[in-house]
């Protein structure tokens, strides 16, 4: 079993689902009292967040890359990064660590491709949902066709996520937004919805409308185990 590296904090919420999907998975696939080998780096996300808001990248990934190195020294066998706004710095953190790096909008698009759909809608933070750095990765490296909400609605998701759901609120008229959101992006053709911001799974949840989420921060976890797993022989 390697040993899954984590970048974590950002929110907190979100990086305990991470340590607990991994860990239940690790013990679904191999039973008895086994848990996953991992080592997280914890950031502070007040700093983070107000590099973000600030448009101050070049800092922020100078943050992210003193963490991946935190966790190669550490004994990590690959980086997975806790949140799907901060892989705009993908880039920079891979070319500083020679770990490997399990991109969270690639998983998603495998598990979508598992799915046979085609046309997607993308909720997240508006760095998710405007930038280049996700949507086109889904669109060139997946072939995928992406559709955001229109701008007032990405205001309100972006302003639930900060907050509400990065600071622990669950807020049931928040829900019903999301919701209601959703179901304008299957009217202009949705045939799935990622949720590209993992405090979104907090609040909107498999079986919440009528076609398939999926949940970024579930899947990436998972396919970290599906790596730490069949990247050795097992014997221990």
């Amino acid at each position: 079993m390697k040993t899954i590296g984590l970048i974590g904090g950002m929110s907190w919420e979100s990086s305990i689902e991470y340590y607990r999907i991994i860990n239940e998975t690790t013990k679904a696939r191999l039973g008895g009292l086994h848990s996953a080998k991992s080592v997280m780096v914890s950031v502070d996300f007040a700093e983070i967040e107000a590099l973000q808001h600030q448009g101050k990248w070049e800092t922020a990934a100078t943050h992210m890359i003193e963490a991946a190195q935190q966790l190669e020294r550490a004994g990590a066998d690959c980086i997975v990064l806790c949140t799907n706004t901060m892989h705009k710095l993908a880039d920079s953190i891979q070319a500083n660590t020679a770990l490997p790096f399990l991109h969270i909008a690639d998983a998603t698009a495998d598990r979508i491709r598992d799915a046979r759909l085609q046309t997607i809608g993308l909720l997240g933070t508006r760095f998710t949902m405007e930038e280049a750095f996700y949507r086109d990765r889904l669109i060139q490296h997946h072939g995928l066709n992406v559709r955001v909400p229109e701008e007032s609605d990405r205001r309100t998701i972006h302003r639930i996520i900060y907050d509400e759901l990065c600071q622990g609120i669950i807020r049931p008229e928040s829900k019903a937004q999301y919701l209601a959101i959703i179901d304008t992006l299957i009217e202009a053709g949705a045939e799935g919805i990622i949720l590209g911001c993992t405090e979104i799974e907090l609040l909107v949840t498999e079986g919440d409308c009528s076609i398939p989420l999926f949940p970024t921060s579930r899947i990436h976890a998972e396919a970290a185990v599906d790596w730490a797993l069949s990247a050795s022989a097992l014997k221990d």
